[in-house]
């Protein structure tokens, strides 16, 4: 790492690496689609049981997140990803080995640990590394290595299509094995490192991260000023009026990440499709379209966020978002889905992937680490993300349910509905974080007016050449 340290691409290696933890998460999400064809009746499941067991991984997410974020401002960021490394491993043995359904559900309750460990672990942890000009690229790399995993997830489903399903499981062993050994390699967090009074250390990272001319004395001196201001952190800080602004925005993106309907999509897209006349190689054809499509959205969301902002990114997207599940809901009604009505069904469930992944699903892994005061962000993030993975149970165990019981077009309506209801809270509450420092972020929340407003005076002032005080 030393011959690096004076190139900030340094910057994007750990980037990269840390975020192979969003491929394990990805992959582990998309493969239960394309399993679940033939666990289901290699074990004889009912709806209900698929759900459990599709939803195991949830319940372990939300255990794994609430714990991730309390064990990371203890411990360190990058020692808790190393432990989301190997407890990933052993999960995924684990499910591949499974003898019967309580055991694979089990096996998924364990790689849940890890992947609600890593969901918010890693985005804090490369926020806390990244400048401010490419934080919310690198953020979101996180996002994107998810559209990698769940596409690569459907494409070996496709592949080992059949009994392979132990397989299928089990070559999520490699990844993980590489970010354990990876994460080795890997500097702390200096925010971290400043929160544990080791300014020293934390100027050696930055010195590495950082090209020759940045000031690397005053972004620590920055992060101290901040740090000194706030007592210790934890639940009680997280629920004070103070915090309340961040998280409003970082609980709201929370929920319309999951209820605007994408997981249902991904989790049960071969499923839904199989139901309504497509056949099992069709179906999974299609799942390995929403794999690319997750993949495709994740990409134009990467570039585009610090292009044009955080907020401009919602608020492009959503409504076509929003467009898309209206179409496929409407398709919905039509009693034959064949010929021309089957494309449209495919097509506007890829778009509307897509648009909702390049969006929202970007903003839920960047708003949170960002718009969080520094003695609070492992806390806070581990909030948000364990609502985040709350929601997803939610829509895990209720959008087969829902399907059966309301029917296709009115439970994918409401889907559309969320979509609008999102597009609202973006535009009444979500403030624009891009271009600004942490310490900047965290400072508009100390402000008497709204925490979008106070953020937008910060760009005003930039613009105008005005100096900015925290």
């Amino acid at each position: 790492m030393s011959s690096m340290s004076d190139n900030p691409r340094v910057i994007y290696f750990i980037a990269t690496v840390s975020g192979v933890s969003g491929l394990l998460f990805g992959y582990d999400n998309g493969i239960i689609g394309s399993a679940m064809l033939y666990i289901s009746r290699r074990f004889e499941l009912s709806p209900f049981q698929q759900a459990m067991v599709t939803s195991m991984i949830l319940v372990g997410a939300i255990v794994g997140a609430l714990a991730g974020g309390a064990l990371s401002s203890r411990f360190g960021r990058r020692r808790i990803v190393v432990m989301v490394a190997l407890v990933f491993a052993v999960g995924a043995v684990a499910a591949a080995l499974a003898p019967n359904a309580e055991a694979l559900a089990l096996s998924r309750f364990v790689l849940g640990l890890s992947v609600g460990g890593a969901s918010s672990t890693v985005p804090v942890y490369v926020a806390e590394l990244a400048p401010p000009r490419i934080r919310g690229t690198l953020t979101v790399l996180f996002e994107l290595m998810v559209g990698v995993g769940v596409l690569s997830a459907y494409l070996v489903g496709f592949v080992l299509a059949g009994e392979g399903w132990r397989w299928m499981f089990g070559i999520a062993t490699v990844p993980a094995v590489f970010l354990l050994v990876g994460m080795f390699f890997l500097p702390e967090s200096p925010r971290w490192l400043v929160g544990k009074g080791r300014p020293g250390e934390a100027r050696d990272v930055l010195r590495r991260v950082r090209p020759r001319s940045a000031d690397v004395d005053r972004e620590v001196a920055e992060i101290e000023e901040v740090d000194r201001r706030r007592s210790a952190g934890g639940w009680r800080l997280v629920c004070g009026s103070w915090a309340r602004p961040a998280m409003v925005v970082a609980l709201g993106i929370a929920m319309f990440s999951q209820v605007t309907g994408v997981n249902a999509i991904v989790y049960y897209a071969p499923t839904i499709l199989t139901a309504a006349g497509f056949d099992d190689s069709g179906a999974l054809l299609a799942g390995v379209g929403v794999g690319l499509a997750v993949l495709v959205g994740s990409i134009v969301g990467t570039a585009l966020v610090d292009r044009v902002g955080r907020r401009r990114l919602l608020l492009t997207m959503m409504p076509a978002s929003a467009a898309c599940m209206t179409i496929l809901a409407c398709t919905f009604f039509a009693h034959d889905i064949s010929g021309a009505a089957a494309w449209v069904v495919v097509v506007s469930m890829l778009a509307f992937v897509v648009f909702n992944a390049g969006s929202i699903q970007i903003a839920l892994w960047l708003v949170g680490p960002e718009v969080f005061p520094l003695r609070i962000r492992g806390t806070a993030t581990s909030a948000s993300t364990g609502a985040a993975w709350g929601f997803n149970l939610l829509v895990s165990l209720t959008a087969l349910s829902a399907i059966d019981t309301l029917g296709r077009p009115a439970t994918f309506l409401t889907y559309a509905a969320m979509n609008v209801a999102c597009c609202v809270f973006v535009y009444l509450w979500v403030p624009e974080t891009a271009g600004r420092t942490l310490e900047e972020v965290e400072s508009a929340l100390n402000k008497g007016r709204r925490f979008r407003d106070n953020l937008a005076e910060v760009a005003r002032m930039r613009t105008i050449g005005e100096p900015h005080q925290p």
